[in-house]
C-alpha cells in the first residue's frame, strides 16, 4: 500500500473525512497514477561473468614488438574454487596457509567464504590500477 492511500485511510479512521470522501480521494489517486507516465525502474546491473586483465605496452623490448596481454578468467571458476576450499580438511589448509605465507602471500584460506568472493566481485567495478610507466596501459575489470 502506498503512503498516500495509507494517509487517506488514517484520516478516515481518525474521523477527519467520511467514507465517501475517502473513496473519492482513492479514486482520484488511482486516476492520477494511471495518467502519469510509468517511471522507468532502474534495471539491476547484470552479474559479471569474467575478470579481465589487459596489459598493452608500447615498449619494443621484446623481439616480437610491443607486449600485449589479455587474460579473461571466468568468475564462476573463482566461485567454484571458494566452494571447493571449504571441503579441504583444516589441517591441510593450515599447511597451505603456511606455505603461502612463506612465499609472501599472507592469505588465510580458512577465512575465505563464498560471500567474500561476491563482495570482491561487486567492488571490482571501483578498481583502478596505476602504472608508473607512461608507455604501458593496464586495465583490470569485470564484464
Amino acid at each position: 500500500m502506498n503512503e498516500q492511500r495509507r494517509q487517506i485511510l488514517q484520516m478516515l479512521a481518525d474521523g477527519k473525512i467520511t467514507a465517501d470522501e475517502a473513496e473519492r480521494l482513492i479514486v482520484a489517486l488511482e486516476r492520477a497514477r494511471s495518467d502519469a507516465p510509468p517511471a522507468a525502474e532502474p534495471r539491476p546491473k547484470p552479474r559479471p561473468k569474467y575478470l579481465r586483465v589487459v596489459v598493452n605496452s608500447a615498449d619494443d623490448v621484446g623481439v616480437d614488438g610491443p607486449t600485449r596481454i589479455n587474460i579473461r578468467v571466468p568468475l564462476q571458476l573463482l566461485r567454484a574454487g571458494v566452494r571447493l576450499a571449504s571441503l579441504v580438511p583444516p589441517q591441510a589448509l593450515a599447511k597451505v596457509n603456511a606455505e603461502l605465507d612463506r612465499s609472501g602471500v599472507p592469505i588465510d584460506l580458512t577465512e575465505l567464504k563464498p560471500q567474500h568472493i561476491e563482495e570482491l566481485i561487486e567492488h571490482l567495478d571501483d578498481l583502478t590500477v596505476d602504472v608508473d610507466d607512461p608507455d604501458t596501459k593496464v586495465q583490470v575489470f569485470c564484464e
